[in-house]
């Protein structure tokens, strides 16, 4: 299964609440996102179909392997992208917003060259 942006938001927002909250649950993925419930849900059915999410008894949400290094590949682009946009005097809000919808499109080697250019300076 391809996953399109919207499931790579998704993933990402679990990955980040997974580390500020000792278990994620839709509702909390919903909040953070400004979704509705049945959106989320519909979603995070879509993602425990494609093997990217589990949910265990008590509705807790769980990244799988496959969910983790997406998500975690993600929220690396993101932070690198931010950092780069403010580098180059962009603002903070503004920096966060467009990061958002870059780490979607930038290629593999694009997004390595990236980093390694912001590494270098």
């Amino acid at each position: 299964m391809h996953l399109q942006e919207s499931g790579e938001m998704y993933l990402e927002t679990i990955y980040v609440l997974s580390k500020q909250l000792n278990a994620v649950r839709s509702v909390d993925v919903g909040e953070y996102m400004g979704y509705s419930k049945p959106s989320v849900s519909r979603a995070i059915g879509l993602l425990r179909n494609g093997g990217y999410v589990t949910v265990d008894e008590e509705g807790h949400l769980h990244l799988t392997e496959l969910g983790l290094e997406i998500a975690s590949k993600i929220n690396e682009r993101h932070r690198v992208i931010t950092e780069m946009l403010i580098k180059i005097g962009v603002d903070r809000k503004t920096a966060e917003e467009d990061a958002c919808k870059m780490e979607h499109a930038i290629s593999d080697t694009s997004f390595e060259a990236l980093k390694n250019y912001l590494s270098d300076i």
